[in-house]
């Protein structure tokens, strides 16, 4: 899951110049955008998103959550098979800011053996100073400029959609969606229409990599 509630649906620019040291964009695409999903596998949600994405031949990156890659080695496998990124989203999903820096850092090493991308995303988008100096040093932290919200049971799957769509995107936006059962009512909604909106304006879906982003 994002940033819980209250939560910013787009990331202002002076945040993101606040914390250079995260991964916001990429600012070196030129018609790329990055389509993330985060709390997964899922073994009916995370096929959903695959054959959506297999339609426009699109490959996204998967912030894993360790428990479940264990749980559902299968579904992590055909990602990987599909030519979808993994990525670290810790074993637990744990809060950086609830979590001593040691058990995080625990965390970050347990999930990183599963996935070997060198590519973390923090659960809730917290994370403490001396954890993002520590995983930073092997990693790239990355986080994200536009928020679907699909966690948010409170919103209509419209508003989620309007969360990603309402501004509209540009090349190296990175998007937040969740591929979890949480999320899976809005998700079915806004990701299709999201895709569809993303090829006709020009625009291609790309994974994330560690190379791409240093």
């Amino acid at each position: 899951m994002a940033l819980v509630s209250p939560y910013l649906k787009r990331i202002p620019s002076w945040v993101q110049r606040a914390y250079p040291s995260l991964i916001w964009r990429v600012e070196r695409a030129s018609k790329e955008v990055f389509l993330t999903f985060d709390d997964g596998p899922h073994p009916e949600v995370t096929r959903f998103v695959m054959d959506c994405l297999a339609v426009y031949n699109a490959k996204a990156t998967f912030f894993c959550v360790g428990e479940q890659i264990e749980k559902h080695p299968a579904i992590f496998a055909e990602i990987k098979a599909a030519g979808h990124v993994v990525a670290n989203h810790t074993y637990h999903h744990v809060n950086g800011w609830k979590t001593p820096s040691d058990g995080y850092f625990a965390e970050y090493e347990r999930t990183e053996r599963l996935t070997k991308t060198r590519l973390f995303r923090p659960p809730y988008g917290k994370i403490t100073p001396s954890q993002r100096k520590r995983i930073g040093q092997e990693s790239k932290i990355v986080l994200y400029n536009k928020l679907s919200a699909d966690f948010d049971q409170t919103i209509s799957e419209e508003q989620c959609l309007q969360n990603v769509l309402g501004k509209g995107l540009s090349a190296g936006d990175i998007i937040l969606f969740h591929d979890s059962a949480k999320a899976e009512k809005r998700l079915r909604y806004a990701l299709p229409k999201t895709l569809a909106y993303i090829y006709e304006k020009g625009l291609t879906v790309a994974p994330l990599s560690y190379e791409l982003l240093s």
